[in-house]
């Protein structure tokens, strides 16, 4: 406290607050003290005043004690007293009762006629009446003489037909509970009545079991559990409901197990709707009976599912019964319907059918859905050939573009196969549509085949089909429409993160796609040649320096074909172009290297030359006519008629072999015009030029 010399004028004021402090403390301690010496005041008393209470107990016990030894023999002589007041007691309840027992029998009948009514809530008072007296006589005998069973055995017998008006209420009452829903809104008080009789019957079932506990007497027909029962039955009833919606079979409807689910669907949606806003207001809240019949429906619904799963149902019928537990169940149209919210909580629901059990569904569905579409492409391609030797031209598409329903056919086939695959899961539309391209690939080989096996039948007779080459276009068209289809299907049902693993088979489709529409191409291209054949041998011969029309018919011919070939779709009918183009070229100058003509002078040479290059000309003007619209260069191909014509014309024979050799470095593929290869890369510009000059009768170079 002391710490700076300023502060030495307080330690008058210091020493006084700390007497003040010790005083305090003092008291307070005296206080304490006082305290507890009091307490042990008061205990000390409080025990001598006990000591001496204890004492009085014990001669007032000692006093009773010798009282009671003294009174043993009073007691044994009252013995008769006491038999005569439990006599008296048991005659007391036979007088009380007595009225009832005389008017049982007609009790019984009002009883019974009040049942007949329908007035239930009466005859129930009267049928407890009844049991009250009965239990009552029978307990009053139970109490006398426990063993005695011949009188209890009567008056069970005389209170005989209590018991069957209490069956005979029940029935009653169940019927009232199998038509509930329906009761609730026609007369609702009829369902209340039942219901309060029930809970009588609980009351009293509980009082029955209570003094069971005490007495170990119970009346016969107890206890009776009628609200387990009651539960029993609206259960039965949700099943017979459930059960009692199928009308149809599928030898009388194929669409059976749709219109069964349907009428499921609608009959479940309004009884628990009916539940719901009118059933809670007939029962007490602790009987949960929307909660208690939500489960039963849902249990019924299960049991049937699981009945239905396990029959031998067709893919559609697999279809439509997924569709219905998977989506159907849980959707706004039934469960997650407004009208029952929020007291539905879909989300605790367990699911209809196991897991197990809609994968043995969905591999049944696949397996059968495998065999069907296999069965319905090959279906799909015999129909098609059917077509194919038909005398009428086949049908265009809106450009004008010749085709066959084939594709139309498979994939509207594979979209409603796709589409109701989607209605069940995501995961299954992805493995319907890998099922759908897997079998796709399978069926263009068939088809690949079907078309060559077209071709060469027609090339053994090509009379017949009269209209082969309009269906061989819609045969490649057809592939055309395929790609487009498929990139279109894939498109649309696949999502971009599975589209990498499925993808996998297109780069096949398309290969045998293109090489059908190549094959197809080809064999229209050798229907072409064929016509041609007899003109194009007529090249670079003596009738046709004379003045011969071949080539003008050539291009009349090719020019005919292609106004059918127009029918063509673009990308094949380009390359279509181009190869008759390269085709009839080739054939020329195979002409020229055959040997067929021999000048005899420079001036038919010349003619010859002038004569290839009009016809060069004629057959430019002609492919760039049939090439307008794809924007390509076709003249090449023609420009090696004119180089060679070029040839022909040299009036030096020094400088023949220099123009061959040139002509062939320009044109290192010349060769392939020949019949035959020639031996050796190497040896090709000599033999060539040999040929050539053989040909003209060039002596310098023989």
């Amino acid at each position: 406290m002391l710490q700076r010399p300023d502060q030495l004028d307080k330690v008058e004021q210091y020493r006084r607050r700390e007497a003040r402090k010790k005083a305090s403390v003092e008291a307070r301690l005296k206080a304490a003290i006082q305290s507890q010496l009091d307490g042990v005041r008061t205990g000390l008393s409080q025990l001598h005043n006990a000591l001496n209470d204890v004492k009085d107990i014990q001669q007032s016990l000692a006093d009773v004690s010798k009282d009671w030894r003294q009174s043993i023999n009073t007691i044994e002589s009252l013995k008769d007293v006491k038999d005569a007041v439990v006599q008296h007691s048991q005659l007391a309840a036979a007088v009380e009762n007595l009225k009832n027992i005389f008017s049982v029998p007609e009790i019984v009948r009002e009883t019974q006629d009040l049942i007949e009514q329908g007035a239930l809530l009466q005859a129930h008072r009267k049928l407890m009446d009844l049991e009250c007296s009965r239990d009552g006589l029978m307990y009053e005998q139970y109490r006398m003489d426990s063993g005695n069973t011949r009188d209890m055995t009567l008056i069970h017998g005389y209170f005989g037909s209590t018991q069957g008006l209490s069956d005979e209420l029940a029935k009653q009452l169940w019927m009232v509970l199998q038509r509930s829903l329906v009761t609730v809104r026609r007369d609702p008080t009829l369902l209340v009545s039942v219901v309060r009789i029930i809970e009588r019957e609980e009351k009293i079932d509980r009082r029955i079991l209570d003094r069971k506990k005490q007495t170990g007497f119970v009346p016969p027909g107890r206890p009776k559990n009628w609200k387990e029962k009651m539960f029993t039955i609206l259960e039965r009833t949700v099943t017979t409901r459930i059960e009692g919606t199928q009308a149809d079979t599928r030898e009388s409807d194929k669409m059976w197990l749709v219109r069964h689910l349907e009428i499921i669907r609608k009959y479940v949606l309004d009884d628990l709707i009916v539940a719901k806003n009118l059933m809670v207001q007939c029962f007490p809240p602790h009987y949960e009976i929307f909660k208690n019949l939500l489960n039963m429906y849902h249990q019924a619904l299960s049991t049937r599912m699981q009945e239905l799963a396990s029959e031998d149902l067709e893919a559609n019928e697999i279809v439509s019964l997924l569709t219905w537990v998977l989506n159907t169940y849980t959707s706004t149209e039934m469960m997650r319907n407004t009208e029952l919210a929020p007291e539905v909580d879909v989300g605790t629901l367990e699911p209809l059918l196991s897991a197990h059990v809609v994968s043995e569904l969905l591999d049944t569905y696949m397996s059968t859905l495998t065999s069907n579409i296999i069965a319905w492409l090959r279906k799909a391609l015999e129909t098609d050939k059917k077509d194919w030797v038909k005398d009428t031209e086949p049908e265009a598409d809106q450009d004008g573009y010749y085709q066959t329903t084939l594709p139309a056919i498979v994939f509207q086939m594979f979209e409603q196969n796709l589409q109701v695959a989607a209605q069940i899961s995501e995961d299954l539309k992805t493995k319907v549509l890998v099922l759908c391209l897997q079998q796709m690939n399978s069926f263009l080989s068939r088809y690949k085949d079907e078309a060559q096996l077209y071709k060469e039948e027609h090339l053994r007779n090509r009379q017949h089909p009269h209209c082969y080459v309009q269906y061989m276009i819609a045969i490649i068209n057809n592939c055309q429409t395929f790609k487009e289809s498929i990139v279109s299907l894939k498109r649309k049902y696949l999502k971009n993160e599975v589209e990498e693993g499925v993808s996998l088979s297109q780069p096949s489709m398309d290969g045998i796609l293109d090489a059908i529409a190549k094959e197809g191409c080809s064999g229209l291209l050798e229907e072409v040649f064929l016509d041609l054949e007899q003109h194009l041998n007529e090249l670079m011969t003596k009738k046709w320096l004379l003045g011969s029309n071949a080539v003008d018919i050539i291009c009349v011919t090719v020019e005919d074909y292609f106004n059918d070939f127009a029918k063509i779709k673009k990308p094949y009918k380009k390359r279509m172009t181009a190869e008759a183009h390269r085709r009839v070229v080739v054939e020329y100058l195979r002409a020229v290297m055959q040997k067929r003509i021999s000048f005899r002078s420079p001036e038919e040479r010349k003619e010859g030359a002038e004569k290839m290059v009009r016809e060069a000309e004629q057959l430019r003007f002609l492919f760039r006519k049939l090439a307008s619209g794809f924007g390509e260069d076709v003249d090449g191909y023609c420009d090696t008629i004119v180089a060679v014509a070029e040839v022909i014309k040299l009036t030096d024979p020094s400088l023949l072999y220099l123009e061959v050799s040139t002509l062939v470095s320009k044109y290192p593929d010349i060769s392939r015009a020949q019949p035959q290869s020639l031996p050796s890369e190497a040896r090709e510009s000599r033999l060539l030029s040999l040929a050539t000059c053989a040909a003209f009768s060039c002596t310098a170079c023989a």
